[in-house]
């Protein structure tokens, strides 16, 4: 005798659809959320949804873009380390996943669509209230549906009889299923998962901070390796830059900023995309970088409404080198010695870069003329850059196209299945484009909702 068909360990984006896709399906749904109300990290993102081949895209005169095109730039864009039949399915799901959101409810205006990872093509679309909308949505699915949701429990053991997952255990008290979702997000505040897992964003200490939900601690992946589950995606996630001045999210730093490593020199365009500029910096001496200006950008610096910067602003920066946050010297020099870099390839990379900005034409690293700003008018400024703000982070339990969850034998595991944040495979050292982790989200939860809703008839 089972309490339910289907239950769904977590109420982000991804068991929101899982549970809304089962019930939908015929199932009788039981979603357990460890956090006072539904929506996870989901409902605290931006509502980007990334996806090829759309209506949506198709309106804007968007023709001719193809699952297809996104597969190849998704692989590509990783070295194709990555799970390919995870990111064939994902790219082939996407458009009819993005139809389904807007079918339940969520408004994906031609307006908010955009180009969100570094090919030319908008595939960024975004919610017109964001991820809030899209998890209010989903829920209010999941209730016309009959689902039940409980809050404020956090499962931590599932029940294993014979090989197969039949239920989980909350306090003692077990309840009975044919199967289990698991859709508990990531681990970015569990400090010992991040040490194990992805210790690239583990090894920048204190500084470290995870942007998703206070209740993401990786108890789906401890969960499943307890019943013999395996993983995939070693230090896999997405950080970005910051300067550490608070536990404040800025996606964008300014880009007339001249990053330099400890050598002294240029590597980049400072305006690339914040998708790839932590995996850039990671092969930087101490993974690190110092990015430079003078008086003049300092005096005139403001924040943009397209790229918001609000601490980089005249009065603020003044503030922040009197709190001793920002390296100044009144020489070139005298800032490298501060700062621990080669004063001379720094003299050289500045002379050069302001050549650059008196050309109008940045022969280096081609960013664009309007950032560039040259470095020539004392007091100088440095302030130290590192990847330490945790977005999501990539490992976790090996699942097939399925969505089943497989153990060390490369077989799945009955009864068990997962989606979203919590698995691993779909992401590699450079995050494709904003929007990629929903649609994952999306795409796998509807997969494990159906595939669990199937499940559960068979028994």
């Amino acid at each position: 005798m089972h309490d339910y068909d289907v239950i769904v360990i977590g109420a982000g984006g991804a068991g929101l659809a899982a549970a809304a896709t089962a019930a939908q399906s015929g199932a009788r749904v039981l979603v357990i959320e460890a956090a006072d109300r539904a929506g996870g990290s989901t409902a605290l993102s931006g509502g980007v949804f990334y996806a090829a081949g759309t209506a949506v895209q198709r309106a804007r005169g968007i023709d001719g873009d193809t699952p297809d095109a996104m597969f190849q730039y998704y692989m590509t864009l990783n070295q194709y380390k990555l799970e390919p039949a995870l990111v064939r399915r994902l790219c082939d799901e996407a458009p009819a996943a993005l139809e389904w959101l807007t079918e339940l409810g969520v408004e994906f205006p031609e307006s908010n669509l955009y180009v969100a990872g570094v090919d030319k093509i908008a595939r960024g679309h975004r919610a017109a209230g964001m991820g809030l909308e899209i998890a209010t949505v989903l829920e209010g699915a999941c209730n016309r549906s009959g689902v039940d949701l409980v809050t404020r429990t956090r499962v931590r053991e599932l029940s294993l009889e014979n090989g197969r997952v039949v239920g989980v255990r909350i306090d003692g008290e077990e309840l009975r299923t044919n199967a289990v979702v698991i859709a508990t997000g990531g681990f970015g505040n569990n400090p010992e998962l991040l040490a194990r897992l992805y210790p690239d964003a583990a090894r920048q200490g204190d500084l470290a901070w995870y942007i998703g939900s206070p209740h993401a601690r990786g108890d789906g992946i401890l969960m499943g390796q307890s019943v013999g589950a395996t993983l995939y995606g070693h230090n896999r996630g997405l950080l970005l830059v910051t300067p550490g001045f608070a536990r404040e999210l800025e996606v964008y730093l300014p880009g007339w900023l001249v990053y330099v490593n400890r050598d002294g020199r240029r590597f980049i365009d400072e305006t690339i995309e914040y998708s790839v500029l932590a995996a850039v910096l990671k092969e930087q001496t101490g993974g690190e970088c110092l990015a430079v200006f003078d008086e003049d950008a300092r005096a005139a610096a403001r924040s943009s409404p397209t790229r918001p910067a609000p601490n980089w602003t005249a009065d603020r920066l003044t503030a922040l080198v009197a709190a001793g946050k920002i390296h100044c010297a009144d020489t070139l020099a005298a800032l490298a010695e501060t700062t621990g870099i080669r004063a001379a390839a720094l003299a050289t990379t500045l002379d050069g870069y302001n050549r650059y900005c008196e050309a109008g034409i940045d022969g280096g690293y081609f960013k664009a003329a309007e950032m560039l700003l040259p470095v020539r008018r004392p007091p100088f400024y440095a302030v130290r850059i590192r990847p330490a703000i945790v977005c999501w982070t990539g490992a976790g339990l090996r699942i097939d196209t399925g969505a089943r969850v497989l153990d060390y034998a490369e077989r799945p595991i009955p009864g068990l299945f997962a989606a979203g944040e919590t698995t691993g495979g779909m992401f590699g050292e450079c995050y494709a484009a904003g929007g990629a982790s929903i649609a994952n989200a999306i795409v796998f939860g509807r997969i494990a909702g159906a595939a669990a809703a199937a499940s559960s008839r068979r028994q």
